[in-house]
């Protein structure tokens, strides 16, 4: 490592309490540009951070109730209700009393927030190009791979399924299912 590297240990920028852990630091430092890039695309396209992922859940999965909402996302229960009063508003999702259990919501995309689906898709796909630019194939491919190792070693201490790519069952079949833009 030379000192340009910002992962190394005597980098004048890394603060002294991080010096043990410059790889965390850097991952910390690069995940907070990451978000900072992601909301700004999503901006663009009229989203704040987070409701896409909302979306794309709804996308693949359909229908699920807000407590499944709140669940896979991690997320304070004022929170998740906030980000779908807002996505309500501009017409993205729909909710409505739950067939099984009138005193849960089921949240449902409609037809406008699969119109989002093409516009996410090419905003993530602008990121992921913004984020690896001057990676080539192979790089790009050891870095994923690696970041699969690094990720399955905090999952295993986090023991968070949604952080670990495990969700909940889907609730009914996608909402989107049908439209051209939703789905694959």
């Amino acid at each position: 490592m030379t000192s340009d590297d910002p992962a190394c240990p005597d980098h004048p920028h890394l603060p002294s309490a991080a010096r043990g852990g410059p790889f965390s630091h850097a991952v910390s430092r690069v995940a907070r540009l990451h978000r900072i890039a992601a909301g700004r695309q999503l901006r663009s396209i009229g989203l704040y951070p987070g409701q896409e992922l909302l979306m794309m859940h709804l996308w693949d999965a359909g229908a699920a109730r807000q407590s499944e909402l709140i669940k896979l996302l991690e997320l304070d229960p004022s929170t998740v209700t906030k980000m779908l009063q807002r996505l309500e508003q501009a017409g993205y999702v729909r909710r409505s009393p739950d067939p099984k259990d009138r005193r849960a919501s089921l949240v449902e995309a409609t037809d406008d927030g699969c119109v989002l689906h093409e516009r996410v898709k090419r905003a993530w796909t602008d990121l992921e190009e913004q984020t690896l630019a001057g990676l080539d194939a192979d790089e790009r491919a050891a870095l994923a791979r690696l970041l699969g190792k690094v990720e399955a070693n905090l999952c295993r201490s986090a023991g968070t399924p949604a952080d670990c790519g495990g969700a909940p069952p889907r609730a009914s079949e996608p909402s989107c299912a049908s439209e051209p833009s939703c789905g694959e």
